[in-house]
């Protein structure tokens, strides 16, 4: 609508919540950020909404769709605070949560834990029925025994119910019988049934998805449904969009039906927008750096396309170790967790060495510099007493910080227990993150087959442009991107996701025997599934489909995704399909096998709506000089001089397009800081990109070593 004009961004992270307000018109920005309200998140998205109105009085009223990313579905798992949930399954599976894959993370760990599954035992009932593997009914479902499995968890106080029936994804029959017996006995409870949420093969992967969308459903639908009525009742009538874990936006409809799509809602949104930048600038190889208060995420960007992988894991129960956290099964971007946030807080551990996160202090309390009740220094603390943060311009100066208090908690908690310096305390907790990181972010680009010595870094976050250059001197990256308003990326990212979702079917069928009608009726059901989920925002000629097949050879454990270009598969010979899986499966892993069967394992469909892309403005060309940006001279630590030196400050938004100066430097704007070192060098580009040059000084950061417990230095 032509007097709908407004987008606005929406990110709630651990510790901010993020607002980046678009003019479609005239592609003009404006950005707010305030601390997340963790007891009700819709809180702080009510209180940034009208702060915003102080400067763009009326916009509510003018804004066409509000794009939404949130946390809180993944803190509700991690926390352990989503509704009390019931499973009925198929008699013998009552345990497949707890038996997982059957495979120990650390194998020669006999302390190791497993994460305690969302739904304890004596919640999970079984019903005696069996449908076989192609979908003939082995065994009737009992409707009576059904009725009473459903009265038993209502008897418990259940609020939430999944279902996950054996072989529900080649015959749902039981599990719509199922349906109909839940609507009867129960019409207020909510139910996740795993023919809608994954009607996928492997049956632990499909019940923890199903579990994991049940257990977080009831309280996704309770907030979604409130921050509608809050933005309906400050005036707001456009649509509500919230960002799927895969990349894409959905409708708040299909997140509250699917709430396990939108664990990484947030982070992903950063990765996003980290791909529309290495797409503008045609950056092949882009390390996604994104290190806000709680968390860092990373993401490598190959050829301008982030990857998007069909399993997670969540609440890690050893948050590094692959296997020690919970399945999910729905497609996400690939992020990789490479360390802690601003809030996670610095201590001495059992063995009397610095230790950082994971535990954080997030919004509340918060750092110690907040001055709002946190006991606990922080990487934010470090980061200040290292001169690296204005305590009199945090967001912009509306949120001064505590200096002393930051201080006064470093060496009570950190340095005297330790026995070494002020400065070595607080150097050690913020090159101690660095390294945890870039040990991190290694091991994931080597394992998407990157070079870290050819990456270019970009950052976001409100950390991540205060420790960027630092992790990109670790890992001998030659450059680092620093996009304008990179505190508030992940809100930003949103106008460059498109609205799409996922669906995909499992049939196990092999390429010899395979009927080609059967399979295009499949994509074609799957195509009608997303076309009612996406008709609301569109009509049904807007949308576009974007098929797959995943594939492996008889008998192997691991698929190969195949990419479609054909619109009805019938018009395929069996002979190309062959060909294509080998050509993909030969590029991966070096050779392919002729002579070896090969069958299908699940069909695949994207459907999208036509993008609305984020039009970056250019900067007008006024002439200034480099003087007028400078605000001044502070010390802050340098690790080369292994000391404190005069940085030079910068006010980011007096720089002008070809502005160059060089290191040390700390360029500030509202919602995050740049620090530069004495060996880079720094240029603007016309559209306000901080592009930062380290190819001629490729020496590593040198570590500052915690020496063991000593007398106390002044």
């Amino acid at each position: 609508m032509a007097d709908k004009f407004y987008r606005l961004g929406c990110d709630i992270g651990g510790t901010f919540t993020d607002f980046v307000l678009l003019n479609d018109k005239t592609g003009e920005l404006k950005i707010y950020k305030c601390l997340t309200t963790p007891k009700d998140p819709s809180d702080a998205v009510e209180h940034g909404i009208r702060e915003m109105e102080k400067n763009t009085p009326a916009f509510v009223e003018k804004m066409d769709e509000v794009i939404h990313g949130t946390t809180l579905v993944i803190n509700s798992i991690i926390e352990r605070k989503g509704a009390k949930t019931g499973l009925i399954t198929t008699k013998g599976f009552r345990d497949v949560l707890e038996i997982g894959r059957g495979i120990r993370y650390a194998p020669y760990d006999v302390f190791a834990e497993f994460p305690k599954p969302l739904i304890p035992r004596h919640l999970r009932l079984e019903v005696d029925e069996r449908i076989r593997s192609d979908g003939t009914v082995l065994k009737p479902l009992n409707p009576e025994e059904a009725r009473q499995a459903v009265r038993t968890l209502l008897k418990m106080g259940v609020e939430s119910i999944a279902v996950c029936l054996i072989n529900s994804f080649e015959n749902p029959a039981h599990e719509l019988m199922l349906k109909g017996i839940i609507e009867k006995e129960a019409p207020g409870v909510s139910v996740s049934f795993s023919c809608r949420v994954l009607p996928q093969i492997k049956e632990y992967e499909r019940t923890s998805t199903t579990a994991t969308n049940a257990y977080v459903k009831p309280l996704t639908g309770r907030y979604l449904s409130r921050l509608s009525g809050r933005l309906g009742s400050i005036g707001f009538k456009g649509k509500l969009f919230i960002m799927l874990s895969s990349g894409g936006v959905t409708s708040v409809e299909t997140a509250a039906e699917f709430p396990v799509r939108i664990i990484e809602s947030g982070p992903t949104a950063a990765v996003i927008a980290g791909q529309y930048y290495g797409k503008l600038f045609n950056i092949s190889e882009m390390f996604c750096f994104d290190m806000g208060g709680t968390t860092a995420k990373s993401c490598l960007i190959q050829k301008g396309v982030a990857g998007v992988v069909p399993t997670f894991e969540v609440g890690r129960v050893q948050r590094f170790m692959k296997g020690s956290g919970l399945t999910i099964q729905v497609p996400v971007v690939d992020l990789m967790e490479i360390g802690a946030g601003g809030g996670s807080i610095a201590k001495v551990s059992r063995m009397g060495t610095l230790q950082v996160g994971p535990e954080s202090s997030g919004a509340d309390p918060g750092p110690m510099c907040y001055a709002i009740g946190g006991k606990d220094p922080c990487v934010t603390d470090a980061d200040l007493l290292l001169g690296y943060l204005d305590e009199n311009y945090f967001l912009g100066g509306e949120m001064k910080l505590d200096k002393e208090a930051a201080r006064r908690g470093v060496m009570e908690r950190v340095a005297r227990p330790l026995g070494v310096t002020f400065v070595q305390s607080i150097w050690g907790i913020h090159d101690l993150i660095n390294e945890t990181m870039a040990a991190a972010a290694k091991t994931h680009i080597a394992e998407k087959g990157g070079n870290p010595k050819v990456v270019t870094i970009v950052a976001f976050g409100g950390a991540g442009p205060v420790h960027a250059y630092s992790l990109a001197k670790k890992l001998g990256a030659p450059r680092l991107l620093v996009p304008p308003n990179a505190g508030v990326g992940s809100a930003l990212g949103f106008f460059t996701a498109p609205r799409a979702f996922d669906l995909l079917r499992s049939h196990k069928v092999s390429l010899g025997s395979a009927n080609f009608l059967d399979i295009e009726k499949i994509f074609k059901e799957l195509e009608a599934d997303a076309t009612k989920i996406l008709k609301k925002e569109a009509t049904e000629k807007d949308i576009k489909f974007q098929r797959s097949l995943d594939m492996r050879f008889v008998g192997q454990g691991a698929e190969t995704n195949v990419p479609l270009t054909e619109k009805d598969f019938t018009k395929l010979k069996k002979e190309e399909v062959r060909r294509r899986f080998d050509g993909v499966y030969e590029k991966l892993y070096g050779r392919t096998y002729p002579d070896s069967e090969v069958e299908f394992f699940n069909f695949k469909v994207r459907a999208s709506l036509p993008e609305r892309l984020l039009q970056l403005p250019k900067l007008e060309k006024k002439k200034r000089s480099l003087d007028q940006a400078i605000k001044g001279k502070r010390p802050a630590y340098s690790p080369m001089a292994r000391d404190f030196i005069p940085y030079t400050v910068y006010d980011r938004y007096k720089l002008f397009p070809r502005a160059k100066f060089r290191g040390p430097a700390i360029i500030e704007e509202k919602e995050s800081t740049v620090i530069v070192g004495e060996d880079a060098s720094v240029s603007m580009d016309d559209f306000g990109f901080l592009w930062i040059d380290l190819s001629a000084g490729q020496k590593p950061v040198t570590k500052t070593r915690m020496p063991a417990k000593k007398k106390l230095k002044r």
